[in-house]
């Protein structure tokens, strides 16, 4: 049995995506829903580790509330995937592979995101279960025994962003495997360019990059975390070298985005 876990600030959400397509599933599974509409956790890892310690399922899923399970057998589907799998430590939809390339192709995912929905572009699809460095934390799945002896890192993801690089990577370090697997969602999030193209350039420019400033905080405390382990750390956000000074990486980074965009705009 799967349990899921889910942490909701618009409960309009929870109730006309995820909570709709689970009415619909064949297979038992638990749900417990963690209401943050008053801000009672202050970071995702702290929500998650509350939720998981009162699951009782082989599986524990973490999803986002605003996410559609799209088919009735999902979870029956998922679940034969994932007993298929040996030495797995976590597994999602949607992640990105330490392989040589561009980062794009590097991703692997089959889901579709934003409103109205559109395929993700972040590499191709999956048709089988695929290593990952990383996976995005829209939905991911931990074994029960996997969680037991690995929490999320309530004291490097102090807020809501990075909890699931973080899970990953530590699961890589104790000889876990990560996974991205061939099963598809719809994600209603507005994804990195709706929200740059909601911003101010001057705004993006003196923050030094399009993400909350949280982001870079915690990410930062991440690669010190993971240095000794990884080269470069690999996320559904870009990739960062964990050697090189995180405000070097930012502005270079910035510059690039510059780039493209301005070209991009050029070429209409």
């Amino acid at each position: 049995m799967i349990s899921i876990v889910t942490v909701y600030n618009n409960r309009q959400y929870l109730e006309e995506i995820l909570l709709k397509s689970l009415k619909k599933q064949t297979a038992r599974f638990e749900l417990i829903m963690l209401d943050n509409t008053r801000g009672k956790f202050k970071s995702a890892a702290e929500a998650l580790n509350y939720g998981g310690s009162k699951t009782n399922g082989k599986y524990i899923m973490f999803v986002h509330s605003d996410v559609d399970l799209i088919s009735n057998t999902w979870l029956e589907d998922v679940e034969k995937i994932l007993d298929s799998i040996s030495n797995l430590g976590v597994a999602g939809v949607a992640g990105v592979a330490e392989k040589v390339g561009n980062y794009k192709t590097r991703g692997r995912n089959i889901i579709k995101h934003k409103d109205p929905p559109v395929i993700w572009d972040l590499g191709n699809p999956i048709q089988k279960p695929e290593l990952v460095q990383t996976l995005d934390g829209c939905l991911m799945i931990i074994p029960k025994s996997v969680f037991h002896i690995l929490r999320f890192d309530e004291e490097i993801c102090d807020d809501w962003h990075l909890y699931d690089v973080d899970y990953c990577l530590s699961c890589k370090e104790i000889g876990l495997d990560v996974y991205a697997i061939p099963a598809f969602i719809y994600h209603k999030s507005v994804g990195l360019s709706k929200s740059l193209s909601s911003k101010n350039k001057m705004q993006i420019i003196k923050s030094l990059g399009p993400l909350p400033k949280p982001y870079y905080q915690t990410l930062k405390k991440v690669l010190n975390k993971h240095r000794i382990y990884f080269k470069r750390i690999y996320t559904t956000c870009g990739n960062w070298s964990t050697s090189r000074p995180l405000i070097l990486q930012r502005i270079s980074r910035l510059v690039k985005l510059e780039i493209k965009y301005t070209l991009k705009k050029l070429s209409k």
